[in-house]
């Protein structure tokens, strides 16, 4: 909101009143609205922003703006309402666009879709913010609920969906509307198009699976346009495991590979029903591990994988060299192998890493930074993202953990735990971890093959 002055000139009154309009002109410029629509074509559907085609190049995230631009990025996605002044703001400083979230409760977390007074004072919640923010510049469109049918049975949650985006259409004509799923099924894609029919954008949360999204849409009956709103790599409950049932996480190499694929697979190949995406996640969270999805490190650190979005959004290469990882091995394993240990047992870890030059610099891997910890398997997993505490480090384990090769001393306690390597270069990371099983007894180090066969890249594509 621009101030008025205080103080003002009473000898010159015409000049007062051509300050004031002015002022109040600005301040209703900044408050205007950029009209986003979705509109049908003879090849599919499209978006426009200001009249002009606007295909998403998102990121799930609002940290890091600047180098969002930078790799060919356009907006950002929220799940929720916190701070969504300041991220509009400030995604509208950069350029910009956001799909606001709208973090409806979920049943797994005890509300009851039942209960109208609940559901009254939601829809009368969110009432309210399409009120406060409709006519933001930065807003692209409203994101209603995130994933409200997982593990849920009451159907009548799409009720309050429906009512939601209804008034979103009644007051908002310049916004579309949409809902997240998570993942996508036939039943879903049924029930929004009987009981939600004011959603305009039909969106999914997808990993793995991925590939298969845009023929199962058509397939069971969305005749919309879609948006991927959650991708990366491979989810942890769609991954091989160890014989303990800890999966096993793809490195950040097989990681930019991944995203790479998938965006310009099953993303940027369907730009007639795929109104594009947003990648998860543009940040760092616990969840499953602390690296699992995060392209970001703790520290803010940016991971090999965001060269791979810069090369599919932009078509241009990194200015500058970034870490790699070939592998992993623990005594001469690898992750795969379903590794035991005997309680303070010495051992012996290998990082193969090396730079990828985009530059065509001299090759400096002289200067690469290595770092070693050792975690035991986190005992607070959950599902649907929600949060997670970290995992317990174990100090003391680690022999010279500054090379890429390392001696350490299993855990004395017996149970599942984790090896993780970081790879520094110029402030870029590349990383992998290694799950193993330490017994009680030293006397048992056999390897025990992993409970299911490796998956390659294209175990999840058709």
């Amino acid at each position: 909101m621009v101030e008025l002055p205080l103080i003002y000139n009473l000898k010159n009154p015409m000049k007062f009143v051509v300050s004031i309009f002015a002022l109040i002109l600005t301040n209703l410029t900044l408050a205007q609205a950029v009209k986003v629509e979705v509109q049908k074509t003879a090849q599919g559907w499209e978006m426009l922003r200001d009249g002009k085609p606007y295909y998403v190049k998102g990121a799930g995230g609002d940290t890091h703006l600047d180098l969002v631009v930078q790799i060919g990025g356009n907006s950002i996605r929220t799940w929720g309402i916190d701070d969504a002044q300041t991220i509009l703001d400030n995604a509208q400083k950069q350029g910009l666009t956001v799909m606001l979230g709208m973090w409806l409760q979920h049943e797994r977390h005890g509300f009851d879709y039942s209960n109208r007074a609940k559901v009254e004072k939601q829809l009368n919640h969110f009432k309210n913010v399409i009120d406060q923010f409709k006519n933001h510049p930065a807003l692209l469109m409203w994101g209603i609920g995130n994933e409200v049918d997982l593990f849920y049975s009451n159907t009548r949650v799409w009720d309050a969906v429906q009512d939601i985006a209804k008034y979103a259409h009644q007051v908002d004509p310049n916004h579309p509307t949409s809902t997240v799923t998570a993942g996508l099924d036939s039943m879903e894609v049924a029930l929004i198009k009987q009981k939600a029919p004011d959603i305009d954008v039909y969106c999914v949360n997808t990993y793995g699976d991925i590939g298969n999204v845009p023929y199962n849409i058509r397939k069971w009956g969305w005749d919309g346009p879609y948006m991927i709103t959650e991708w990366g790599p491979n989810g942890h409950w769609e991954s091989p495991t160890t014989p303990w049932g800890a999966a096993i996480e793809q490195s950040s190499l097989e990681k930019a590979e991944v995203y790479n694929k998938r965006y310009t697979q099953y993303i940027a190949a369907n730009p007639h029903d795929c109104l594009g995406s947003y990648v998860f996640l543009w940040g760092q969270k616990q969840e499953y591990t602390l690296t699992w999805y995060g392209l970001f490190t703790k520290e803010g650190k940016p991971t090999q994988a965001i060269d791979a979005l810069q090369i599919a959004w932009s078509g241009l290469s990194p200015s500058s060299s970034t870490p790699s990882i070939a592998g992993l091995w623990v005594n001469q394993k690898n992750a795969y192998s379903g590794l035991h240990l005997g309680a303070n047992s010495i051992n012996h870890a290998l990082a193969d890493a090396y730079l990828i030059q985009y530059n065509q610099t001299p090759n400096d891997t002289q200067n690469l930074r290595y770092s070693w910890k050792i975690l035991a398997e986190s005992n607070d997993k959950k599902a649907g993202g929600d949060v997670e505490n970290e995992a317990t480090e174990i100090p003391g384990l680690i022999k010279k953990g500054k090379t890429k090769q390392i001696q350490f001393k299993a855990p004395s306690e017996e149970g599942s735990y984790r090896l993780f390597v970081t790879i520094e270069y110029q402030n870029k990371i590349a990383y992998a971890n290694f799950p193993f099983y330490v017994d009680a007894s030293s006397a048992s180090q056999k390897p025990h093959s992993v409970r299911i066969k490796k998956f390659t890249m294209d175990s999840f594509n058709p």
